[in-house]
């Protein structure tokens, strides 16, 4: 069969959660054309090609976007086998599968994946039939056919130091073991891990190396939660390509527990980490199930540092339970512990998701927010107990959007977001200038728009 496999977002990386699934399907027999929306244009012409259309969905932006394409689709093409895969497929599944798609499927999808076009392919009637499946087993990696992708070029660059460089995205491990309320991978793996194999990992890296890959980001959900496979990992890497640089993502509680391995990962070439803090207020943490606390944050900050790693935060400010005071907090975080120039401005605008399925959904006091399940956005509407709060956030938003549009200067952004919390603080707080060397020369990605 001939199977069209598109994606809509993937944080400004190549897609990765196209190139694996290719792979997979082309070892079965198939032929894959894959098309990311991101940096090609949408050419809805392309099925009138094909014999079955997959999207890629491992995130909350992608999986709408890829919504209203399939809807197009199945209007040129009723007939036309449609799946969506990824972390967020099983989102509004009630309304989504046998309308907007025939099959959706989560986890560990690559399997399922080629089992349905295989299915399509023969006739089976099961394939036809809508579904939707969450698998979690255990599948030998093949190497992603990046060949059918965009160049890295056309992508995210990292800055280290003077120079940007071209980044390579993959995975080690996929699920991860803790089970944040707010965190999508826990309705879908339940505090399951899975591995990949490392030299499969390698031989990726190897060939985005060879197309010009200076710099890797490892995706993975958790990078520690199997820290001795990670640090095998990264420490190989190096062996074999010492001047490759790269970046991960860690909780506070992990940066914490394996406080050893940092100067390990930074001889390694880690030059940053991000770590979603998310929030200073501690019983919001606790609602959150985090695992951690701000004094916990705060540690975590100097243990990064101290191995001469960047800290990146990633936040979500804006909860139903969030105070101007709270803001305030959090913007006096950053800046008492030198992060200012460490923090994308989209982060201090992030308002908390509850899509379908949310283990926030079993906290009593999230109850009273809710006002009902929005399909389209794919998420329960909620209100803030101060409405306050949301207004700030609407305006913080369009601050940041507007200010991104016009390439603003770091520090004049930081400064009208302080300004507009204090203003919802009832405080008049005179605008000050940045310390200096608060912003320079902190490597990052030049993709700031991120989940």
């Amino acid at each position: 069969m001939r199977v069209l496999l598109i994606a809509t977002y993937e944080l400004g990386h190549q897609p990765l959660h196209l190139a694996s699934p290719a792979a997979a399907l082309q070892a079965a027999g198939h032929e894959v054309v894959c098309r990311d929306l991101t940096v090609e244009p949408w050419q809805i012409a392309l099925i009138d090609t094909v014999d079955a259309v997959a999207f890629s969905v491992p995130m909350h932006t992608a999986m709408r976007l890829a919504v209203q394409a399939a809807r197009a689709v199945r209007s040129r093409r009723p007939e036309l086998p449609i799946c969506l895969y990824g972390l967020y497929a099983p989102v509004s599944r009630d309304t989504i599968v046998g309308t907007v798609a025939d099959r959706v499927i989560a986890g560990e999808y690559e399997a399922a994946l080629v089992g349905w076009v295989d299915g399509l392919a023969g006739g089976d009637a099961l394939a036809s039939e809508a579904a939707a499946l969450i698998e979690l087993g255990r599948a030998e990696s093949v190497l992603p056919a990046r060949r059918l992708l965009p160049p890295l070029d056309r992508y995210a660059r990292a800055v280290v130091g003077e120079e940007e460089r071209l980044v390579g995205y993959v995975e080690a491990t996929h699920g991860c073991a803790h089970t944040c309320r707010h965190c999508p991978v826990p309705t879908v793996y339940g505090g399951r891990v899975r591995l990949v194999q490392r030299e499969a990992v390698l031989a990726d890296v190897e060939q985005l190396v060879a197309v010009g890959g200076r710099h890797i980001t490892f995706g993975d959900p958790d990078f520690l939660n199997g820290w001795r496979h990670a640090l095998r990992t990264v420490e190989e890497m190096h062996g074999r390509f010492p001047s490759l640089t790269f970046d991960c993502t860690v909780k506070v509680e992990h940066i914490l527990r394996h406080a050893e391995v940092w100067p390990r990962l930074a001889a390694a070439g880690c030059v940053f980490v991000v770590s979603a803090l998310e929030c200073v207020n501690d019983r919001i943490l606790g609602l959150l199930d985090k695992g951690h606390t701000a004094a916990d944050a705060a540690r975590a900050v100097q243990i990064v540092r101290d191995a001469g790693i960047t800290l990146r935060p990633s936040f979500m400010p804006f909860t139903p339970w969030t105070s101007a005071s709270d803001i305030m907090e959090l913007l006096d975080f950053v800046a008492a512990h030198d992060l200012i120039g460490n923090v994308d401005p989209v982060q201090y605008t992030i308002r908390l998701l509850v899509p379908e399925g949310s283990w926030l959904l079993d906290v009593p006091e999230l109850a009273v927010h809710l006002d009902g399940y929005d399909a389209e956005a794919l998420t329960w509407r909620w209100r803030s107990a101060d409405p306050a709060m949301d207004r700030l956030q609407r305006e913080l938003a369009q601050l940041v959007e507007r200010h991104h549009a016009d390439g603003a200067p770091l520090e004049r952004v930081v400064s009208e977001i302080r300004s507009a919390a204090a203003r919802a603080a009832g405080l008049d707080e005179p605008v000050t200038a940045l310390p200096a060397g608060s912003i320079e020369g902190r490597p990052r990605l030049t993709e700031p728009w991120f989940c």
